[in-house]
């Protein structure tokens, strides 16, 4: 009998690692973009970091969320400032705008399916999930381009249903919104669906719309709203059973 929960994963820092994330994304894209556009490998290694940290920094990244009036421009911003920065960092000019930002989504592509980043378990636990008859989404502020190419990378993409990141429900990760225009996308009713991040402002959107949530953290707030606490992923799938049994 298939299970009513539908289940809705995070990535970073649920599923993968960020910091060892972080690591293997310097490495690659000096791997992809030295022998393109030139530049010593080491100073495009420093460059991704210094430029991602940079675009990353809290008050930076709100304050681009806040300037977004769509995901196809955010992405285009977003793609010219990472190629563009880390060509003035190396010292080589940037290609025409256009060709930067499809140059810059083929190094996301060659890069995602190299990462090796999954926490222990991680796996193992997505596997059980599927095969115990939960349905599999993703609930991301990462493309759904990005997601393929970290989940096939990881072994797991055919357990997945819709990798939802902004680029296909046209909302941003930044408020209830995403969580609504999620949940009609994919028709779920929301007490039927179960969020997992590891965010308790993302947690808080997901509970704000009815849904169920898990909170994935070693050191949890003592106010989160989560419907349950766990510190690992591979916990899911048990805590899962007993979400199921509750009703």
């Amino acid at each position: 009998m298939e299970n009513q929960l539908t289940v809705y994963l995070d990535d970073g820092g649920v599923m993968n690692d960020n910091q060892r994330r972080g690591a293997q994304w310097r490495r690659l894209v000096a791997e992809f973009f030295s022998p393109i556009l030139g530049g010593d490998p080491v100073a495009w290694s420093e460059a991704n970091w210094i430029v991602a940290n940079r675009i990353l920094a809290p008050v930076s990244w709100h304050r681009r969320l806040d300037a977004a009036t769509d995901y196809a421009r955010f992405d285009r911003d977003y793609q010219l400032d990472w190629l563009g920065g880390m060509c003035d960092l190396v010292g080589v000019p940037a290609p025409p705008a256009e060709e930067s930002v499809a140059l810059a989504h083929q190094a996301t592509l060659y890069v995602t399916r190299r990462v090796r980043a999954a926490f222990p378990g991680v796996v193992e636990a997505i596997r059980a999930l599927h095969a115990r008859g939960y349905p599999l989404h993703t609930a991301s502020g990462e493309s759904s381009v990005d997601l393929t190419g970290y989940l096939d990378g990881m072994g797991v993409l055919g357990c997945f249903d819709r990798l939802y990141g902004p680029d296909l429900i046209g909302v941003l990760k930044g408020g209830p919104a995403f969580y609504e225009r999620l949940l009609a996308d994919s028709g779920v009713a929301a007490r039927e669906a179960v969020f997992v991040d590891d965010s308790p402002q993302a947690i808080g959107w997901a509970a704000s719309v009815g849904a169920r949530t898990v909170l994935v953290s070693a050191s949890p707030p003592a106010d989160t709203p989560a419907t349950i606490v766990i510190s690992r992923l591979a916990e899911l799938p048990e805590v899962l059973e007993r979400l199921g049994n509750e009703g």
